[in-house]
């Protein structure tokens, strides 16, 4: 009787090894079929409801989902007008057309410094009919060339084809305004769109090398293929994505560096119209009455309306950057108020090439400053410079992917917040970060997500070692081509600069509102400033690294001691 029962439990025995042996088989066969042995969980199929992509510009953890979302709405732009195949130039907004008129004082009467000037903006297009839309990216200042004095002044979108600028009025004597039309509302559009269709125009390579063999690849923040066509070199400390798609005969351990790789116009000819340097890309706006008023002295009692939250960061005046969130600024003029000033300190700049200016700036100045050779490329760095006689540090390291440097060594790129995490700080340690231009392509999401990063970071070193100073360089407005502005256009730079001021604000940080300086001033707009602007930002960091009640306590407490001294020897 138990007979058979046996038997067929033999059987399901022997069907069961069979499917296995099989099951072997095929794996060792596939495995013969591929030059490499794929390590077992080292690469998930993808799912057929899965997309192509195995990355995302667009990511972000769980934790920080709200805040992004806050973030986006912040810089949400008004409703631009569309661009449909066959538009016409000659409807879209014309600087030569367009005026601005100065409005009456509200109250009447003249101008005094501590009022606030208003200017009406009415946008036409080139056949004169006035717009009836809004989303022009526009400037406007308040100039006195003869007392280099300048001010930003802030536009309001009526969204109905005017606009309002707002001055505060900061100097006694005459003032000019100027009003410049950026970008018309039809760019935008563009600009727009094309970050949500062509994220991965700028595009990077990595050389990977072993022995011999040498080969290319294409590398971005996201990529889209599977992933088992993809080397993931996402940072293990902060999360920051990025991939290259795999040599064909070498490993992905094997990269050796990283560099931009070239940009992919993809723009209609008809839609290059409106980029025209001359014609519609940062041209002045003509006034329709007098664009000068004559400003008088502050009247007493008058509270200056100019130091609220919504006035100015600061003006020039005589050439000279004056802040007006109480901070001092103080002039150094030469190299012994310089290294005065950084004596016994260490100074780390980290971020693209406008912190780059800043270094070269201090060490062509500081003739004791000497660079010390580390054999870096000039345009890459790592760079440091010592004064041994007054015990300055200096360094720079520009700041992670992406970054569109050429042939900067893999074993040289850091990202910011892994360099704060293992530095130590202090009293005498500043710390200066200045990361936006190299994010323009991407969507903010990925500027996001490395604000946020280096933020955390930050907030730790503080942690760690609260007296230590940070200070964060804004973004600035540049010299625009066709080419930089489908890559780094200003309305790309307005939207990063205020996701840089909402990230950092509340924290004990310092601002050198490079923006504002930049844009109240008379030279020309360049993504790297010229020097009478550079010399006014060092000043402003040079200022917050001392103090002008520290300078004078310590001048005090010296002519006291001398005091002493001679009390003692008499």
């Amino acid at each position: 009787r138990n007979r058979y029962p046996m038997k067929y439990g033999l059987i399901f025995l022997l069907l069961a090894v069979c499917v296995l042996c099989f099951t072997l088989y095929n794996m060792d066969v596939s495995d013969h079929k591929s030059s490499t042995i794929t390590p077992i969980n080292a690469i998930t199929p993808l799912r057929p409801s899965e997309p192509a992509s195995v990355c995302s510009f667009h990511s972000a953890s769980p934790e920080n989902v709200k805040e992004v979302n806050l973030l986006k709405e912040s810089i949400a732009w008004p409703e631009t007008p569309s661009v449909p195949p066959g538009f016409s130039l000659n409807d879209t907004s014309d600087p030569a057309h367009s005026t601005f008129t100065i409005l009456p004082r509200r109250g009447g009467g003249s101008w005094h410094v501590g009022d606030q000037l208003e200017v009406l903006i009415k946008v036409s297009d080139f056949r004169g009919r006035p717009r009836k839309s809004g989303g022009d990216l526009l400037y406007a200042r308040l100039q006195n060339r003869a007392v280099f004095a300048g001010v930003a002044g802030k536009v309001f979108d009526h969204r109905n084809g005017s606009y309002t600028a707002v001055f505060s009025l900061l100097w006694e004597g005459d003032a000019k305004v100027e009003v410049t039309l950026v970008h018309p509302g039809e760019a935008v559009t563009v600009l727009e769109r094309l970050t949500k269709e062509q994220p991965d125009r700028i595009y990077f390579e990595s050389i990977f090398r072993s022995g011999s063999i040498k080969e290319s690849t294409e590398c971005n923040v996201c990529l889209k293929a599977p992933k088992q066509k993809l080397c993931n070199y996402t940072d293990l400390d902060t999360g920051e994505p990025w991939f290259c798609y795999k040599p064909k005969k070498l490993n992905c351990d094997t990269r050796m560096t990283h560099s931009k790789g070239g940009f992919r116009q993809r723009i209609k000819p008809v839609e290059e119209q409106l980029f025209k340097s001359g014609v519609n890309m940062k041209v002045s706006i003509p006034g329709s009455g007098p664009s000068n008023i004559s400003i008088l002295p502050e009247l007493k009692g008058k509270i200056c309306l100019t130091i609220c939250s919504t006035g100015p960061a600061g003006y020039y005046y005589q050439g000279v950057w004056r802040t007006l969130d109480g901070t001092t600024v103080r002039q150094f003029n030469n190299a012994t108020a310089i290294s005065q000033c950084l004596k016994g300190k260490a100074l780390h700049l980290y971020g693209d090439s406008t912190i780059r200016q800043w270094f070269e700036y201090l060490t062509s100045t500081t003739p004791d400053l000497k660079m010390f050779d580390l054999k870096s490329p000039k345009q890459t760095g790592p760079f440091m410079a010592l004064d041994f006689k007054n015990n300055i540090l200096v360094t720079f390291r520009c700041h992670g992917a992406p970054i569109r440097f050429g042939n900067l060594l893999i074993s040289q790129m850091r990202y910011i917040a892994s360099e704060l995490k293992g530095l130590v700080g202090g009293t005498n340690t500043v710390v200066v970060i200045g990361i936006w231009s190299h994010f323009s392509t991407f969507p903010v999401e990925v500027y996001i997500r490395r604000l946020l990063s280096i933020r955390t970071a930050v907030r730790q070193l503080l942690t760690r070692h609260p007296g230590t100073l940070v200070i964060i360089r804004t973004a600035n407005p540049k010299a625009l081509s066709l080419y930089e502005t489908l890559t780094n256009s200003d309305w790309f730079s307005i939207q990063r600069d205020k996701i840089l001021r909402a990230i950092f604000k509340g924290m004990n940080v310092k601002l050198v509102d490079a923006w504002e300086m930049c844009l109240a001033h008379h030279l020309p707009h360049s993504l790297h400033p010229q020097p009478p602007i550079i010399k006014n930002m060092i000043d402003v960091v040079l200022s917050h690294t001392c103090p002008l009640g520290e300078s004078s306590k310590g001048a005090i407490s010296q002519k006291k001691e001398r005091k002493e001294k001679q009390v003692r020897t008499s």
